[in-house]
């Protein structure tokens, strides 16, 4: 199984639920969570004049191909509401690819490691939380390394947290703690 590392953001309607929603459908997209990181309450990049984010990184294991993996998370934004309407906009669900174990790819479509999570704390801070001394496969930097690095971009941990759904994603994480 290959280890995936997803950034989920919300700032439309409820994003607990949107986040919590998010997570649930994960499993049905062939992405078993292992882990859950905790939730962040983060100022939005780019087009500033909008709603404030709740950010998380999840980790996940699958057998899919990356590029078979984009159209999944793709089509749970549009359950759940996501319009792209602009660039860097409010939305209710975001789901990128972060990182799909080591692998660097760069298409049309797709480009993992993500382009910009490096300049990015809402994507750092809880990606460090789970993997600290993951080394990003192009920089070679921890992600620790990384989010020293970032200066700025307002983020703070909230009292959210979201439920792993599914006896596997549970016995998953039990046995990585261990």
């Amino acid at each position: 199984m290959q280890t995936v590392y997803l950034g989920l953001g919300s700032n439309l309607g409820a994003r607990e639920v949107n986040l919590q929603a998010a997570l649930d459908r994960l499993g049905g997209a062939g992405l078993c969570v292992s882990r859950v990181s905790p939730v962040y309450e983060t100022e939005p990049v780019g087009f500033s004049n909008q709603g404030r984010f709740l950010n998380l990184v999840v980790e996940t294991k699958t057998h899919l191909l990356p590029g078979l993996i984009l159209p999944r998370i793709a089509s749970i934004e549009q359950a759940l509401g996501r319009q792209r309407t602009m660039r860097n906009g409010p939305r209710t669900i975001d789901i990128d690819i972060l990182l799909y174990d080591s692998v660097t790819l760069r298409n049309a479509a797709l480009v993992i490691p993500h382009p910009r999570m490096t300049e990015r704390r809402f994507v750092l801070a809880p990606l460090a939380d789970l993997a600290p001394d993951l080394r990003h496969p192009v920089t070679n930097l921890t992600i620790r390394e990384m989010l020293e690095r970032v200066t700025g971009q307002e983020v703070q941990r909230v009292p959210f947290r979201p439920a792993i759904a599914g006896r596997l994603a549970e016995s998953l994480s039990l046995a990585e703690s261990l």
